[in-house]
């Protein structure tokens, strides 16, 4: 059934349509320029970004203009790029997260007994998100550093939460998602992948190996609520080195697990 044209819905959350009238089309397109920067997109002209987001250039440049004016994004005349400014909104979820506040103890238990980096992430359309992390830092390619975003299919993280998704969600996510190749071993193959995660939803966990990076691999347990709902997931990540998948899992699975349990009554 199509929506009413006099409500709006979100692509981004499971909330109720919104009715036309509280929606604010400037704030829209003022968000979506701001999520437009990227690597592939570090500096841009406001003629290439009326391309990405789909406004005019006189259109896109008010409004990177006025994001220049208050301080979110730099510009010589005629580039213009985000501004040190935008991290105060990663940071103001961060410091506000519920979520991220309780679980920081957990993770640390999990760091300590394991002596690997633990993680906590949410899925946010097809990535997931890392709100919360203990552990040293590491040198990776891909940084799993706090806010990183990831493609969620190559993480175990990622893995879990889709699987643990209602079946016509995860349904509409793999026929629309195309599937790209970051290493040799990443599952490309949508059949494959189906398989791989009614797996993980049988088993209530995931292990993703050299899918993302080579040489590292992702084991990752959800993290419910007092009422059983997926809110996130817990993960670590390793080196792989010489430990064999099955010794990883026997180290470090029962510890998440055991450590997701003990969460479960306090989100």
């Amino acid at each position: 059934m199509n929506q009413p044209e006099h409500t709006i819905t979100s692509a981004h959350s499971d909330l109720p349509p919104l009715q036309r009238r509280d929606w604010i089309a400037g704030l829209e397109k003022g968000l979506g320029i701001l999520e437009a920067f990227g690597d592939a997109h570090p500096r841009v002209t406001a003629a290439q970004m009326a391309t990405l987001v789909g406004l005019t250039r006189t259109a896109a440049r008010r409004h990177l203009l006025t994001l220049a004016h208050l301080g979110y994004v730099g510009t010589d005349g005629k580039l213009f790029w985000l501004a040190p400014r935008v991290l105060r909104l990663g940071q103001a979820f961060i410091e506000s997260s519920r979520l991220a506040r309780i679980v920081q103890p957990f993770l640390q238990r999990v760091t300590a007994g394991i002596q690997e980096i633990a993680y906590i992430s949410i899925l946010e359309g097809d990535d997931i998100v890392y709100v919360a992390r203990n552990g040293p830092n590491r040198v990776m390619n891909t940084g799993f550093v706090l806010g990183a975003r990831v493609p969620a299919q190559v993480t175990a993280a990622g893995m879990v939460l889709l699987a643990l998704r209602p079946q016509p969600h995860y349904d509409t996510w793999l026929a629309r998602h195309s599937l790209p190749t970051f290493t040799q071993h990443t599952i490309t193959d949508k059949a494959r992948l189906s398989t791989e995660l009614a797996q993980v939803r049988q088993q209530d966990w995931a292990v993703s190996e050299q899918q993302l990076e080579l040489n590292y691999r992702g084991i990752a347990v959800p993290v419910r609520d007092a009422k059983g709902h997926t809110v996130a997931a817990m993960s670590v990540t390793m080196p792989i080195h010489t430990e064999t998948t099955e010794q990883a899992m026997a180290r470090v699975l029962g510890v998440l697990r055991e450590t997701a349990s003990a969460m479960r009554n306090m989100i």
